[in-house]
């Protein structure tokens, strides 16, 4: 037994009633169709007949889910809904959606052969580990879609190795040790002020002549260590928060009173030229 649809789908002039699977009718004009696909234009003059209708009358709904996504957009190819297909389109390339679930959209997108979203997502990819979990679109991508995505992946990890080998770009940041005070604390016996943290003694880590305190070495290895795994920005701010926290819960009162701020914007910093370095890796991917 069927039901019938709410307004704006209930018009009681409407000369087509299309039918869900969950028995619902909608109450539809072919006007609509004709005008929103040329492919129902010629379809309406055949005596087999299929119809869907567009959203012009009500508003639009959300697209968030990846499964309605996916099935919009098959659909408006299928039926030439240029207008849907793009609306579609932006959801899949919507900040919201990618920050969850990337891999699900690089799939989506790739398998649809959408240029912009494939890359898009690609690059959202670069939040999470070079491996991924197993997700159920994979299977619309072939084995050397998942190659190129992987291979991307592991050129971008590999393209900021060069960022803990070189650090020029932080002292052109800071121009001197003045710049970055807090990276090279003094420590003065039976001084108030005296920094209680220690000292790295790491070549790479001999910006100017003072050694940096060992807490923002360790920072430094730890971060790179899970940059090459996933060579994303968001990874500096994350273990720069970790850092401001180990730092407090250490005692110096002389750090504690300055590592937020500083690791802030020296995190911030980092996540600007990894982002610079990855900027430059191409998704080698025919389109």
């Amino acid at each position: 037994m069927s039901t019938c649809a709410p307004s704006p789908f209930d018009h009681q002039k409407a000369d087509i009633i299309l039918r869900s699977s969950d028995g619902v009718d909608f109450r539809v004009f072919k006007l609509f169709l004709t005008l929103a696909s040329p492919f129902f234009e010629i379809m309406f003059e055949l005596p087999n007949r299929r119809f869907c209708y567009p959203s012009t009358l009500a508003e639009d709904p959300s697209l968030e889910s990846l499964t309605d996504i996916q099935a919009i957009l098959g659909a408006a190819r299928k039926y030439s809904l240029d207008l849907i297909e793009r609306k579609v389109c932006q959801a899949l390339a919507n900040p919201k959606v990618l920050e969850v679930e990337p891999l699900r959209c690089f799939a989506i997108a790739r398998n649809a052969r959408l240029k912009h979203e494939t890359i898009t997502a690609a690059r959202y990819t670069l939040q999470q580990p070079l491996i991924p979990a197993w997700f159920a679109e994979i299977e619309l991508i072939t084995a050397s879609d998942l190659l190129a995505l992987l291979t991307y992946h592991k050129k971008c990890g590999i393209a900021v190795e060069p960022l803990l080998a070189n650090l020029d770009w932080v002292m052109s940041h800071y121009g001197s040790s003045g710049g970055c005070n807090w990276l090279f604390l003094p420590q003065i016996p039976g001084s108030k002020s005296n920094c209680q943290c220690g000292r790295s003694t790491e070549a790479k880590f001999k910006l100017w002549a003072p050694a940096p305190v060992l807490w923002w070495a360790t920072y430094m290895n730890e971060t790179f260590e899970l940059l090459r795994d996933i060579p994303s920005g968001d990874v500096a701010r994350s273990e720069a928060e970790k850092t401001i926290q180990k730092v407090r819960s250490a005692g110096c009162t002389t750090c504690s009173s300055q590592v937020k701020a500083n690791m802030e914007e020296f995190s911030n910093l980092l996540a600007l030229n990894v982002e610079k370095a990855t900027a430059s890796i191409e998704l080698e991917m025919d389109f």
